[in-house]
Parts: C-alpha cells; sequence; structure tokens
C-alpha cells in the first residue's frame, strides 16, 4: 500500500536523477583528482556509459542498488511486485547486452555499485577502480604492441648521419671522416 497519491508518487519518481548523481560524482572527483580525464555520459556508446576514458579503453558504469538489481543491496517494493520483478529484470537484461557490445567493440567495461561508494568502503572501492584502469590499459598495450620507429623507414632525423659505408671493411677509416666534411 502506498502512502502517496498516485500523482504525488508520479512526481517524486519524476524527480529521481538518472546521472550526475551523487554515486557519479564521488568517483568523477576522484578520478579527474588522480589525473584522469574522461567524458560523461557518452550518446554514442551503447547504454550511454557513465564515465568513458577513452584513452584507457574503459567505460565505467554507476549502477544504483535498486534500480539495476543488485542481489547483495537490491530490495524489492511491497507493492506492485511484479511490476518491478520485470522493470529491473528488463534492466539488468539491457545492461548486459550493452556491456556486451562494448566488449565486442574493444572496451573494458566496469559497474560500480551504489552500495560500494558508502563511507565505509569508498576508499578501497576507488582505488581498485583505478587500479582496474591501469590494468586495462596496460593489457591493451601488451596486445598491441606499438613499434618504436627506426630512423630511416618514414621518419627522418637532421641529427643522423648520411649515410655512409660503416658497415664496409676499409683500411683507411681516415677517407670515411673526411667526406663527411
Amino acid at each position: 500500500m502506498d502512502i502517496w497519491s498516485k500523482q504525488k508518487r508520479s512526481a517524486v519518481m519524476a524527480k529521481i536523477r538518472s546521472k550526475d548523481t551523487k554515486p557519479e560524482w564521488i568517483v568523477r572527483r576522484y578520478l579527474f583528482s588522480r589525473g584522469y580525464r574522461y567524458r560523461k555520459n557518452v550518446k554514442g556508446l551503447p547504454g550511454t556509459p557513465d564515465i568513458v576514458l577513452r584513452k584507457y579503453s574503459t567505460v565505467i558504469f554507476i549502477h544504483g542498488c535498486f534500480w539495476h538489481g543488485h542481489e547483495a543491496d537490491g530490495t524489492m517494493p511491497k507493492s506492485n511486485q511484479e511490476f518491478w520483478k520485470n522493470k529491473i529484470a528488463r534492466n539488468k537484461q539491457r545492461d548486459e547486452e550493452n556491456k556486451a557490445q562494448l566488449r565486442a567493440m574493444g572496451w573494458s567495461v566496469m559497474t560500480v555499485w551504489e552500495c560500494q561508494l558508502k563511507p565505509a568502503t569508498r576508499q578501497q572501492t576507488l582505488r581498485e577502480i583505478e587500479y582496474h584502469i591501469n590494468h586495462a590499459y596496460l593489457s591493451h598495450f601488451r596486445q598491441n604492441p606499438q613499434p618504436y620507429p627506426v630512423i630511416g623507414e618514414g621518419i627522418t632525423d637532421k641529427a643522423a648521419e648520411e649515410e655512409t659505408a660503416y658497415g664496409t671493411e676499409t683500411d683507411n677509416h681516415h677517407e670515411l671522416y673526411s667526406k663527411q666534411d
């Protein structure tokens, strides 16, 4: 049994924000203070991730325990249980589909639950987020190593000497050095 009228309940539910929530602010402030730069709520990606760290190929979803059905901390309302059970199940299904699409696109996906950002566990959670961001970054470069450029292969270096016969055997080294002057 709801304590408010249908119109009052609708007004209360309409005020619940889907972005710029307190848990998002906590994570974003921490990342920014540690030197990470990000974009928020990127609509071009599946699921509109809350935080996108393009340099690190990482996206972060910050989920509310109730709305996304966190088993450890989510509770089910006593009234209209069938509606809420179906709604939360659809949210969970959509979340998994979005994460699978992002992984297929090469993104590392993290989910941070609202309950993980409570004061008792906040610092540990934030350090773990940073660890996973750096781990994903290093893993990406281990899989796709970037070769160091070799002078002479499309890149010129003015400090490099002209090609000379350094590799050939000559008796008169003086001739080689005098050619460069």
